[in-house]
């Protein structure tokens, strides 16, 4: 079974992979975490993708740690990885969203795939269902769905998809700034939208889908439209996953399951988030789910 981690706009959140926070007791990132918990729930490969020069700086950082332990490939997300004809500005350095890293993958991985943000602690419960539902499904898509009072930061707002369903399917996904005011959780959706307040026990998408290899295909075939329609701001339109889902979802090509965890999301959307990361972890090593050095 193949983890994706999408990590092409480390460099730029971060200010370089050096400055990648640790979080755990010898150094380790929240990236290390998430590998150890896909092994754990028997992933056998992970794929990286990434800016081609953040290359050699990755995998002496990161790569290095887990080649013994699982197979691991590298893929580049570039304009290099469009196709021939289309045109983006030569000015566009940001990299085109979600939905063209998983095009980059074409040629590389032709299995069932995850894919998770690399700066995203997405919990071992999670891996664990999205594993099992490789192993027993071969038709539909997946979504893991998190609980929207596991996934909140109380220094500020985050952005998640807020997801409706029915009979254990995706029917919409609305990405949503969410924040916590007066005790109570505020969704408020980025198209516009009123915004309104939902209880804890709200389902949110937080980027890790379950896909079959076609969803490549899809993604590279369908890009010219994503283009021609946001000819006018191609400087910083993104051609994103949850778009590209609910294109075929309208169109009756696919069903996408929704499947809940109770796992606690974390991670640094904020600098003052660090402290209480630290402080999780520490407390789950404690507890003996993970070893104190990975």
């Amino acid at each position: 079974m193949t983890l994706v981690i999408m990590a092409a706009g480390m460099g730029s959140r971060f200010g370089g992979l050096k400055q990648i926070e640790p979080v755990g007791p010898n150094g380790e990132f929240i990236i290390d975490y998430s590998i150890y918990d896909a092994i754990k729930a028997g992933f056998t490969k992970v794929v990286f993708i990434i800016k081609e020069e953040n290359y050699d700086i990755f995998k002496n950082t990161i790569g290095k740690r887990i080649e013994d332990k699982i197979k691991v490939e590298y893929v580049f997300q570039s304009m290099k990885n469009i196709k021939e004809g289309i045109s983006i500005p030569e000015e566009r350095v940001k990299p085109l969203g979600t939905g063209h890293a998983i095009m980059c993958l074409k040629g590389v991985v032709n299995e069932p795939f995850v894919v998770i943000n690399a700066d995203d602690f997405y919990g071992r419960d999670a891996y664990i269902k999205a594993a099992q539902f490789l192993k027993e499904n071969t038709n539909d898509y997946a979504m893991i769905g998190y609980l929207i009072g596991n996934t909140l930061t109380e220094n500020g707002a985050v952005k998640r998809g807020y997801c409706e369903k029915n009979d254990g399917y995706l029917t919409n996904l609305i990405e949503s700034s969410v924040y916590k005011e007066n005790n109570k959780i505020k969704v408020e959706p980025l198209d516009g939208r009123a915004g309104f307040y939902a209880g804890n026990d709200t389902i949110v998408s937080m980027n890790m889908f379950c896909f079959k290899p076609d969803m490549i295909d899809y993604l590279n075939d369908h890009f010219i439209d994503f283009v021609n329609k946001n000819k006018d701001n191609l400087l910083t339109s993104e051609y994103l996953i949850p778009d590209a889902v609910f294109e075929r979802i309208n169109n009756n090509e696919i069903k996408v399951k929704v499947i809940d965890t109770n796992a606690v999301w974390m991670g640094i959307t904020y600098r003052e988030d660090k402290d209480s990361i630290v402080k999780n972890i520490k407390t789950l090593i404690e507890n003996g789910e993970y070893p104190e050095k990975l």
